[in-house]
């Protein structure tokens, strides 16, 4: 083989390697965007409602296990792990648990919307970040449920119920010692309505700093 036939198939093959390596790149980025287009985690986030309306059927306890474990991974300041996730599937002590939240509204309905079980987070006061810490604990319990196919919704008034001398007997009667204040109740079961639609995003909700 002479020497310009050499150069001029070196050159071609240099070339058919470049145009290969550019369309195995491009491949990949357009990958990478129908991965992040079709990602279901971030489908989940984005999907996730909060249901007012339930069947009377509990969850299996092996479902509201995963939920529960999802919790427990929620970022924590510093790593403390300041809440405490109890999970109430007991109907006497749902009810109660209902009653006396709604006593704190001077109401007498039910603020759980018929949920037939609760996951009440309280996080440790002495931890500067517990509330913090167990509201991203009911994001996780909330986003986690979603994914497994249960409705959620976070119902406040934890604190103030806790905070009365039934709440604090309750805890006590739960082997639960130390000071810990209510953050929320995640109400937690089988949607009986079909999950209500996104309000628009606010046009200000995001500012790029560049």
């Amino acid at each position: 083989m002479g020497t310009y036939k050499f150069f001029a198939m070196k050159k071609y093959l240099m070339l058919t390697i470049a145009l290969v390596a550019g369309t195995m790149i491009s491949c990949t980025e357009a990958q990478k965007e129908t991965a992040m287009d079709q990602n279901e985690t971030l489908e989940n986030l984005k999907t996730r409602r909060s249901i007012r309306s339930y069947t009377d059927s509990l969850p299996e306890m092996d479902l509201l296990k995963k939920v529960i474990e999802a919790g427990t991974y929620a970022p924590t300041g510093q790593g403390k792990q300041s809440p405490i996730i109890v999970a109430v599937t007991d109907k006497d002590v749902r009810d109660r648990l209902s009653r006396m939240n709604a006593a704190v509204m001077g109401a007498s309905n039910d603020p759980f919307y018929g949920a037939p079980a609760v996951l009440v987070v309280l996080a440790d006061r002495n931890v500067p970040t517990y509330l913090y810490d167990g509201s991203l604990v009911m994001g996780n319990l909330m986003n986690a449920a979603h994914a497994l196919g249960l409705g959620t919704c976070w119902i406040h008034r934890a604190r103030e119920v806790f905070d009365t001398e039934e709440g604090k007997a309750l805890l006590k009667e739960w082997g639960i010692e130390g000071d810990y204040e209510g953050i929320g109740n995640c109400i937690i079961g089988y949607p009986a309505q079909e999950a209500p639609q996104p309000k628009p995003r606010k046009a200000d909700y995001v500012y790029y700093v560049d």
